[in-house]
């Protein structure tokens, strides 16, 4: 192995321990916070939460397999399988983030009615829609045995080893990461920040007009920098791979496999920031997993002293003789 992909490896095997602790720490405090669960956003940040599991534990560790080896890992029905799920996941957590951009949308446009218009059984619609939409593209894949170890990539994905099948795989891949990229939430959220900006002074305001200014600043730099670092992590994360999908199609621009690797650790990437993103950085998800670590520590805490006493204490330790 050369030195860059001894490196490469490395951030593999970093990317993929990190998004496991970070979203299996979304996951115990989804079980451990009531109030949590009780919300709707839960629900998608749940959904986001598992696909990026599953994406940690099935399809880096045959990435960081394809690196090493420099060949496909195991054999092609686990490749096919793998590369399927990858798919899959993709799209989901694509339609996850876009759900999410949906009930923020709804929540700064609708604050007063937001309970009303989402509702966990419009949630439990929303999410359907999302495993509709997102198996649909590897089924399609994989019928037209369109899916496979991509060596650029070092991982099993969509990939077309007909020649005859070129233009039909370049519609197709312009479709799925077209609808990947997801204008959507970008929009919603932009939408947003101009509504809020023109109707968060409310009408019944005109008393306390300062003070409603200043809470309507106080929302806008809020909105903002969640919009900012929205964005700014999606396309980060994404526009690299899709980008270098795309051009890779075109069969005019060759593209280094060193290139090819990093590009798609990128979008692994989105795997780690997702958890953050969208969960721990926010005070409820901070409150509870600080919660989860005192109550450890209380616990250990109190074994430790009840152990220190007995071995204090003759009659305990006779008795427990």
């Amino acid at each position: 192995m050369s030195i860059w992909e001894l490196i490469l490896a490395f951030v593999v095997v970093v990317l993929m321990l990190v998004a496991l602790l970070a979203n299996v720490l979304v996951l115990l405090c989804f079980l451990y916070s009531a109030d949590i669960r009780k919300q709707v956003p839960g629900l998608f940040i749940l959904n986001l939460t598992f696909c990026n599991l599953l994406m940690a534990v099935s399809s880096m560790p045959l990435t960081l397999a394809g690196i090493i080896y420099k060949s496909q890992p195991g054999g092609d029905p686990i490749c096919q399988a793998v590369g399927f799920l990858e798919t899959f996941l993709t799209t989901n957590s694509m339609l996850s983030m876009a759900a999410l951009s949906i009930d923020r949308w709804i929540a700064v446009v609708f604050p007063l009615s937001y309970h009303s218009k989402m509702r966990y059984r419009d949630a439990a619609l929303i999410l359907s829609y999302t495993w509709l939409h997102s198996v649909s593209f590897p089924i399609v894949a994989a019928s037209l045995s369109w899916v496979g170890f991509h060596h650029l990539y070092a991982s099993c994905t969509l990939y077309n080893k007909r020649p005859e099948d070129r233009t039909q795989f370049m519609i197709f891949t312009g479709v799925f990461h077209g609808s990947s990229m997801l204008p959507i939430p970008k929009w919603i959220f932009s939408k947003s920040l101009n509504i809020m900006r023109q109707t968060l002074v409310c009408k019944y305001c005109l008393d306390v007009r300062e003070r409603c200014l200043e809470e309507q600043k106080r929302r806008r730099q809020r909105a903002t920098k969640k919009i900012s670092t929205f964005i700014g992590t999606f396309i980060l994360c994404f526009a690299p791979y899709v980008i270098t999908r795309l051009v890779e199609l075109s069969s005019v621009v060759h593209i280094n496999s060193h290139w090819g690797i990093i590009s798609k650790c990128l979008a692994y990437s989105k795997a780690v920031s997702d958890p953050f993103v969208y969960s721990l950085l926010r005070h409820q998800y901070k409150k509870t997993w600080k919660d989860i670590i005192n109550k450890i520590l209380k616990r250990s805490s109190i074994n430790s002293s009840a152990l220190t006493s007995e071995s204090h204490n003759p009659n305990i330790s006779q008795l427990n003789e």
